[in-house]
């Protein structure tokens, strides 16, 4: 008997309301941010989810958390529908299954010290006691190369790459089986970028640890994704093993992300924006150039 994938989602979509009016608003339209997306990911598997900003990949993130409600559709979490738990059964299940934000500046809270941070997810899920909640804060610091002394510590006295650790520390918190990485790298100098990738794919080593990571940045998706699903106007353009879709893209689309991703340990090219709205273009005038950072 086969195991059940850790996350099934299927034909899922969420548009949103255009209003027009302060007092009675009319509705004047739809934003189509998801389309009838359909994919599954194994246990142990990082299936990346990739497209150009505003392409629906971070909302399709959040509708699998269910931070957000679909329009339609299904997310099945190790076999079980999301949509239909109640507050208390969702909170449960957000034990295992959580995020890492993308600007690691925004997401901790400055009034609170890195020991409180981690401490916080282990008490909403009433994991251990004060003293175990403690040690196992210590721990994951040193899990992600922070030092344990570290937890008196408030942000602001930390790195954008030292930040972002301890925002992978706080996800990890409450043992989770599945983590989404929303453009966890993207805010990151390219040097700090590959330390969080090296880290990223060690915990995965170390923990089975399933992963969606959600990227504009083929480079980076290269180096730690096993499948790929390219996203574009909230549809799934194109799928497949991650190796096989980058040497091989069959859309148009494709190429021109991968004509925006040098090797990782530059990434220096054209913005992805940038050159999907050149795809009339010549294939050799969709070479990278050295204006902004992929």
């Amino acid at each position: 008997m086969t195991d059940v994938p850790v996350l099934q989602v299927d034909g899922l979509v969420k548009h949103f309301a255009v209003t027009r009016g302060l007092i009675r608003r009319k509705i004047i339209g739809l934003v189509r941010a998801v389309e009838d997306v359909t994919f599954e990911i194994a246990r142990g598997e990082t299936l990346a989810l990739v497209g150009e900003s505003g392409c629906g990949k971070s909302t399709t993130g959040r509708l699998i958390l269910r931070l957000m409600d679909p329009t339609s559709g299904s997310v099945r979490f190790k076999g079980k529908e999301i949509a239909n738990l109640d507050k208390g059964e969702l909170r449960r299940m957000r034990r295992h299954m959580q995020i890492i934000f993308q600007d690691p500046y925004a997401s901790l809270n400055p009034r609170m010290t890195v020991g409180e941070i981690l401490d916080e997810p282990l008490r909403v899920h009433e994991i251990g006691d004060v003293a175990s909640r403690a040690a196992r804060g210590r721990e994951l610091l040193q899990i992600v190369g922070l030092s344990p002394e570290h937890a008196r510590r408030y942000p602001h006295q930390f790195s954008g790459g030292q930040r972002q650790r301890i925002g992978i520390a706080r996800a990890l918190a409450s043992g989770p089986e599945l983590l989404i990485c929303d453009e966890a790298t993207s805010a990151l100098d390219v040097s700090v970028q590959a330390q969080v990738l090296d880290l990223l794919r060690e915990i995965k080593r170390d923990t089975g640890l399933t992963y969606v990571f959600i990227s504009h940045n083929l480079g980076v998706v290269r180096e730690i994704s096993d499948t790929i699903v390219v996203m574009r106007s909230g549809q799934i353009l194109e799928r497949g093993v991650t190796a096989e879709v980058l040497a091989k893209p069959q859309q148009p689309y494709t190429r021109a992300l991968r004509a925006a991703a040098l090797d990782p340990t530059t990434m220096v090219g054209i913005k992805p924006r940038s050159v999907v709205s050149r795809l009339g273009a010549a294939p050799e005038q969709l070479a990278p150039t050295s204006q902004g950072v992929a």
